[in-house]
């Protein structure tokens, strides 16, 4: 057993003032391209689980994961 304290518990979609604040330092404060590096990685995320549920539905299709192939 860990004698270092557990983080507190988070809802799944809760962002804190720092990571906030963290998000437009990295856009140099400034909140348009802070919006805008935000939607491009959603779109990328967006596109990439497209992507991958294209690849796990033809891996059903197959029967690759009855088989555990």
């Amino acid at each position: 057993m860990s004698s270092e304290p557990q983080p507190a518990e988070r809802a799944p979609f809760d962002v804190s003032d720092a990571e906030i604040d963290e998000a437009l330092a990295a856009c140099d404060g400034d909140p348009r391209a802070t919006i805008r590096a935000l939607l491009v990685g959603q779109a990328y995320l967006e596109h990439e689980m497209s992507r991958l549920m294209v690849l796990v539905s033809a891996g059903f299709r197959r029967g690759g994961a009855a088989s555990g192939s």
